[in-house]
């Protein structure tokens, strides 16, 4: 099985300057631990890919697109309510995250690779309408939109094990009985964005088709394995055509604004496991994204376990 990187410093500069959480050293920490291990050397390499605006408009809104590429020509103010403020050029730096989420999604489909990680990327709070979270755009959602609109695939799974629930991809497809949603984050009466709670499962025809777990502040593993076969289980009964991984390395012990205990190797079984269910299920294909994560040391060591799960 042939696994692809996609790295560069195009896709490192997405991050919001020093003192922020999400600065744009994340990447370098997860590759300097990657050649650390040798797996640069069992990877395929790609470069970053910048996404044209009709991709983005697949999910995105028109009014949403222009207000980012205003905000990025001034590199002033905040993109949301405070959390995600502009810079120059923050337009194409977030675009290159989709775009290169996009050719991860067209070498699969195309057969020239099985599994593929990008690191930066997974920014699963944006809305159609607006940012949230340290996410300009939702990578995650425009990839669903173009594997329905491009390659006519329907049965999508996504699994989410950052910290923080996945609420602009929740509420995006909530109506919407094609997306399996399974997602283990910090219980939202503890955590932003404050969602994700058990009982919101789908709505309308979906009613039932998603699986939100929420943990308490301080579950460690022996908590993640246990909501791990409820999610592994209900993957595998959705039988689906593609499955996206959002492998946040905020849920892991010590990360400075989340308080989960996880270790890296939760990350490692999370990606194994999924590799096994989509090696049965839909021609091996896991496309994994980095997430979240603020502890550089920490997402250096669970984002090369995940790449260490996706190479078997």
């Amino acid at each position: 099985m042939k696994t692809t990187l996609f790295i560069g410093g195009d896709l490192g500069a997405y991050g919001f300057g020093e003192g922020h959480p999400f600065g744009p050293d994340r990447m370098e920490a997860f590759w300097r631990e990657t050649q650390n291990q040798n797996l640069d050397q069992r990877v395929t390499l790609a470069d970053p890919v910048t996404a044209d605006a009709d991709a983005l408009a697949r999910f995105h809104t028109t009014e949403y697109l222009d207000r980012v590429q205003t905000l990025s020509r001034s590199g002033h103010g905040y993109i949301d309510g405070g959390d995600t403020p502009a810079f120059k050029g923050v337009f194409e730096v977030a675009s290159t995250v989709v775009g290169s989420v996009l050719k991860g999604c067209e070498l699969m489909l195309e057969g020239l690779t099985t599994r593929v990680f990008v690191p930066i990327a997974g920014l699963h709070h944006a809305r159609r309408d607006s940012a949230a979270g340290f996410c300009v755009f939702n990578d995650i959602g425009v990839l669903i939109e173009t594997l329905r609109e491009v390659y006519q695939l329907r049965r999508i799974a996504y699994v989410d094990i950052d910290a923080h629930h996945g609420d602009g991809v929740f509420y995006a497809f909530e109506q919407d009985p094609d997306l399996a949603f399974a997602d283990i984050h910090e219980d939202g009466r503890f955590l932003y964005p404050g969602t994700g709670a058990a009982e919101e499962t789908g709505s309308g025809a979906a009613l039932g088709t998603k699986l939100n777990i929420p943990l308490p502040p301080g579950a460690g593993d022996s908590d993640f394995y246990s909501a791990w076969e409820r999610v592994a289980s209900y993957i595998e009964g959705f039988e689906p055509e593609f499955i996206i991984f959002q492998a946040g390395a905020d849920s892991i012990q010590g990360d400075p604004i989340t308080h989960l205990n996880f270790s890296p190797a939760a990350h490692g079984h999370a990606a194994h496991r999924l590799c096994d269910i989509a090696d049965k299920m839909c021609n091996g294909r896991v496309l994994a994204l980095g997430g979240g994560g603020y502890n550089r040391s920490n997402l250096a060591k669970a984002w090369n376990e995940v790449v260490s799960g996706l190479l078997g």
